[in-house]
């Protein structure tokens, strides 16, 4: 069982600030509701490592799903500054080649389009995790929304699961933001524990998320 940090300050970092307008987990969920469609029919997809001719796809689908999932509590400049940085052609490329990253891909089989992406992390930690040994971070997941609750979130984490048990990792770790109470609740059923907190930025914006681990 991991060990929940009592609570504690965060304040923001000099020469940026936090945005009032989503000050708590209940204020970002008051967008507007989108009509439900039809749940089209599961597709048939299979995973397999990334390749650098996929860079631009991943890319087109981080920054597509970041900024429906997100963009509403973000000012458009730190948007746009963000998805520059992390979800560029070349930023994904890079993290391709890179040693320490190892990207998977699910790709339909009707077309081999791909439409969901996951990124398991060597190398990286939090405070709050710093007395934990051999961890690995699940740093991306993200799926296309007409393909989420097909089973290819849950395919890609069992896949980078066995990927860091493979290199012999006992935790894997993930951060998740306060306001996305959907992935949080699917990280809890994939058996995720809340172990702290840290903050990000994106542009300018400082954003709070959780630290999430899970026994491997």
């Amino acid at each position: 069982m991991f060990a929940q940090p009592a609570a504690s300050v965060v304040l923001p970092l000099p020469g940026y600030s936090f945005n009032a307008h989503i000050s708590s987990p209940a204020a970002v969920q008051l967008r507007p509701k989108t009509e439900r469609t039809q749940t089209p029919t599961p597709p048939s997809f299979s995973i397999r490592a990334a390749t650098v001719q996929d860079a631009p796809a991943i890319a087109e689908l981080g920054a597509t799903v970041f900024s429906t999932t997100f963009g509403f509590s973000i000012p458009t400049p730190d948007l746009n500054t963000y998805l520059d940085e992390a979800y560029s052609a070349s930023a994904i490329e890079k993290g391709i080649l890179a040693p320490s990253t190892h990207i998977i891909v699910a790709c339909a089989n009707t077309d081999n389009r791909v439409i969901g992406f996951a990124q398991l992390t060597e190398g990286t930690s939090e405070p709050c995790i710093a007395d934990l040994e051999r961890v690995v971070e699940l740093q991306r997941l993200y799926i296309y929304a007409d393909f989420q609750g097909a089973g290819v979130g849950r395919t890609l984490t069992r896949e980078v699961e066995k990927m860091a048990r493979d290199r012999r990792y006992r935790i894997m770790w993930l951060g998740v933001w306060e306001g996305n109470f959907k992935a949080q609740r699917v990280y809890e059923a994939m058996g995720y524990s809340r172990v702290g907190e840290r903050e990000f930025k994106m542009g300018r914006c400082i954003q709070t998320g959780w630290i999430m681990c899970k026994d491997l």
